[in-house]
């Protein structure tokens, strides 16, 4: 009778640290300058028509930099992979990557929230002196 657990196929190479060493393939060193080369184009696109602010650009800028950095030195990455326990290069991309990303969007987030209360705040000001106008306009002793 067939044994009925799966058991998943061990890995084909060990480096001394026990994980396995994968090179960075060129397809994502490849994608990840296309990517660099879309977000320098984007940037400088918005920075000239003045539709981004100069410190959310230098973020895209600092993005595309270590995108390219990730790309012309795979061996720095493969390296810092293994060291942290990574099982490929790919996976530490994919981590900087979002990590990064995550970053980004967990500042956005902080700043529209600080954008609503002011919204939320200038609000109920404008509110006030209209109804302090409408009543200085409408008061029969004045």
């Amino acid at each position: 009778m067939p044994s009925s657990t799966w058991h998943a196929p061990a890995p084909r190479s060990f480096s001394s640290s026990g994980f396995v060493r994968r090179q960075m393939s060129l397809y994502l060193r490849i994608l990840l300058i296309l990517g660099a080369l879309l977000t320098l184009w984007t940037i400088a696109k918005r920075v000239k028509r003045n539709k981004i602010l100069m410190q959310d650009a230098i973020f895209w800028l600092v993005l595309a930099v270590v995108l390219v950095i990730m790309a012309l030195f795979p061996g720095l990455i493969i390296t810092l992979a293994a060291r942290l326990g990574f099982y490929s290069a790919s996976n530490f991309v994919f981590l900087v990557v979002i990590a990064l990303i995550l970053a980004k969007e967990f500042s956005n987030s902080s700043e529209i929230s600080m954008l609503r209360h002011k919204v939320e705040e200038l609000t109920q000001e404008i509110a006030l002196r209209d109804l302090q106008d409408h009543e200085e306009r409408n008061d029969p002793s004045r």
